[in-house]
């Protein structure tokens, strides 16, 4: 049986927004893990494979692309925990925050935008 660290981690009810993604990363204890998306992400947001309403999968692709940015910034760690074939639990985990560089998730996303 293979044997995982990540043992308890949020799942929403319903699927995240950009919004509420950047709103847990900014109050996450270190070692809190957050489930953003289950299914086929690199699928899932591409307009010709997706079988998400539009709407809906221009919003995972927001979302998406925020963790991604999350993890270059080294806000959270991004990891991946295969449920079925084709089907994927991803996690956002929150690393520490650093001591150092005082700087808050608006600020950093005020910055990217200039």
């Amino acid at each position: 049986m293979p044997h995982s660290n990540i043992i308890n981690f949020t799942r929403p009810a319903a699927p995240l927004s950009e919004i509420e993604l950047c709103g847990w990363i900014g109050q996450a204890a270190p070692g809190a893990a957050l489930e953003y998306h289950r299914g086929f992400l690199a699928l899932d947001t591409v307009a010709a494979a997706s079988r998400l309403p539009n709407d809906q999968r221009e919003e995972l692709l927001r979302m998406s692309r925020r963790a991604m940015w999350a993890a270059e910034q080294g806000l959270v760690h991004l990891v991946q925990r295969r449920l079925a074939p084709d089907c994927f639990a991803y996690l956002a985990i929150a690393r520490p925050k650093l001591r150092q560089k005082r700087v808050s998730l608006s600020q950093l996303m005020t910055e990217e935008a200039a």
